[in-house]
C-alpha cells in the first residue's frame, strides 16, 4: 500500500515518548527531580492534528509526572504510561476507540516500540530511531525525536488528508 494511502486512513497517533517527543535525555536534578526538553513545534503539530478533528495519544514505557504535565497542557486525555509490552495497551485502546489496527499511527525510536509499529497501518520511527525500528517502519522522518519529528509527521499526515491549507490559513491571511 502507498504512503499516501496509509496516511489518509489515520485517525489516531499513538507516539512514544522518550526518544520522540525528546531528545531521548532524562535529567535529574539534585534532589532528583526529573527534566525533560520537549520541542513547541511538536506541540502546535498535535494540536492542528485535533483541531482538525483527530486524536492523540501518549504510549510509553516509563512513567514520568512531567509527561502527565505535558499532556495536560496539549489536552491530550489518552495516556498510558508504564507499558514495556505496549502491544497489548494497543489493543486495549484500539477496542475503547473503536478503531481498527490501519487507522492507528504509532511513532517510536527504540525496541520496545517495534510490536506496536509492526501492528498499525502506518509504523513510524524518527530519523535517529534505532536500525530495527527504522528498518520496519512504514516512514522515517528527516527530524530526530525531540527535534520536531511529531510535527513533520502531522503535516504529512494532514497534507495527504487534504486538511493541512485549512488549518494553517488563520497564521497566513492578514
Amino acid at each position: 500500500m502507498k504512503l499516501e494511502d496509509r496516511c489518509r486512513k489515520i485517525e489516531l497517533v499513538l507516539s512514544d515518548v522518550d526518544g520522540v517527543l525528546t531528545n531521548g535525555h532524562i535529567i535529574f536534578d539534585n534532589q532528583g527531580i526529573e527534566t525533560k526538553q520537549f520541542h513547541i513545534r511538536d506541540g502546535l503539530g498535535i494540536r492542528l492534528w485535533q483541531r482538525a478533528g483527530y486524536r492523540f495519544g501518549l504510549l510509553t514505557a516509563r512513567a514520568s509526572h512531567i509527561v502527565r504535565m505535558r499532556a495536560v497542557e496539549l489536552h491530550i486525555d489518552l495516556v498510558r504510561q508504564g507499558f514495556e509490552d505496549k502491544l497489548p495497551v494497543l489493543q486495549q485502546i484500539l477496542e475503547q476507540q473503536g478503531l481498527q489496527a490501519d487507522q492507528v499511527c504509532y511513532v517510536g525510536d527504540d525496541l520496545t516500540d517495534l510490536p506496536v509499529l509492526r501492528r498499525v497501518g502506518l509504523g513510524v520511527a524518527v530519523a535517529d530511531a534505532v536500525a530495527e525500528v527504522r528498518s520496519c517502519a512504514h516512514l522515517v522522518t528527516q527530524l530526530a525525536g525531540g527535534q520536531g519529528a511529531v510535527r513533520e509527521l502531522i503535516e504529512t499526515l494532514l497534507k495527504a488528508k487534504n486538511r493541512w491549507d485549512d488549518l494553517i490559513r488563520k497564521y497566513l491571511e492578514p
